[in-house]
């Protein structure tokens, strides 16, 4: 049975994500990326790790070619082949380069669109939350129900990777 030891993030990217046109992102929380946190992270580890950090309702896959967020819940997303750059906040967001082995952190509302990707890459999402995450495209029709989601969904219990006294809680109170 695998089981992952995280590390010291050789970085902890922490970046405030304000709003953009209709993409409300979030002026609460900041964007996390933990760089390099996770060696050689298979798989079935992962969302074992996951979920015994109550990070739950994880699928394997990419990140989407376009803009999207989710308004009722956080998200994390665990590089676990490959490497991609992610843009954030919407099609004037900046731009990050993730690999195996990194961590991202989403506040709700975040936008968030794979620019580009090596061929192999893949990631494992996750959310802190039991129910079906929301699919919102930063569109005028959203609004306000997105901006009223987002003012409801409370802090975790968890950081995803190193649990109730993880990183997370040092950016996120």
């Amino acid at each position: 049975m695998d089981v992952l030891s995280p590390k010291v993030p050789k970085e902890v990217v922490h970046d405030l994500v304000l709003p953009q046109d209709y993409f409300p992102n979030n002026s609460q929380y900041p964007l996390l990326i933990y760089k390099q946190v996770l060696d050689y992270p298979n798989p079935e580890a992962v969302k074992r790790l996951l979920k015994e950090n109550h990070w739950i309702n994880s699928w394997a896959n990419s990140i989407y070619d376009y803009h999207h967020y989710h308004s009722n819940t956080h998200e994390t997303l665990v590089i676990i082949a490959g490497h991609c750059k992610v843009q954030m906040g919407g099609p004037k967001g900046a731009v990050y380069d993730v690999a195996q082995g990194d961590v991202i952190i989403l506040p709700a509302g975040v936008a968030h669109k794979n620019v580009r990707s090596s061929s192999d890459f893949e990631c494992i999402g996750s959310y802190p939350i039991n129910d079906d995450y929301d699919m919102n495209y930063g569109t005028a029709e959203e609004h306000p129900q997105v901006d009223r989601n987002i003012e409801q969904v409370a802090l975790p219990n968890s950081d995803p990777v190193f649990g109730t006294q993880g990183l997370l809680f040092n950016y996120w109170k």
